[in-house]
């Protein structure tokens, strides 16, 4: 189904609607409008996030050796502590015995960057970074349940 589209105009100064189509170009977006679109559902995306109890996803990496002693076992603890934020988790080996780690979070967004934090922080862990985001911005949800709010 086909969204209805609603047209404006916009006024940029000359330098600007340059430095935009050149993002929009490094960015291969199809059109002005679509790049246009994005920057400002990033924008809400970051307002909501700002609320702690705002419904998010995220993506935690994790890079390490699969020799470091423990540092499986501690992984898999830390992951069975979030289990029920935890949705999919992939992991790839590497060459020089180094292993990736993806994993996909929902919950709140405190929860997640909870979990995100404490899953690289793992002992033995060498690398690891997230992304948090909010589905409503794309018109979504979670679908995680909180029983214990109102």
């Amino acid at each position: 189904m086909a969204r209805k589209v609603v047209r404006l105009g916009v006024s940029l100064e000359p330098e600007l609607l340059r430095s935009l189509d050149r993002w929009v170009e490094r960015r291969n977006s199809p059109s002005r409008s679509d790049a246009l679109r994005f920057l400002v559902r990033k924008e809400l995306s970051e307002r909501e996030l700002k609320d702690p109890e705002a419904d998010a996803v995220g993506a935690v990496m994790v890079l390490y050796r699969h020799t470091a002693p423990g540092v499986l076992e501690r992984l898999t603890a830390a992951q069975h502590r979030w289990g029920e934020h935890l949705r999919s988790s992939t992991h790839l080996h590497l060459a020089g015995e180094v292993c990736l780690e993806v994993l996909i979070l929902t919950g709140r967004r405190r929860e997640v960057e909870a979990a995100a934090e404490d899953l690289r922080g793992v002992k033995g862990v060498l690398e690891g970074d997230y992304l948090v985001g909010t589905p409503r911005t794309a018109g979504g949800r979670t679908g995680h349940r909180h029983p214990h709010a109102g």
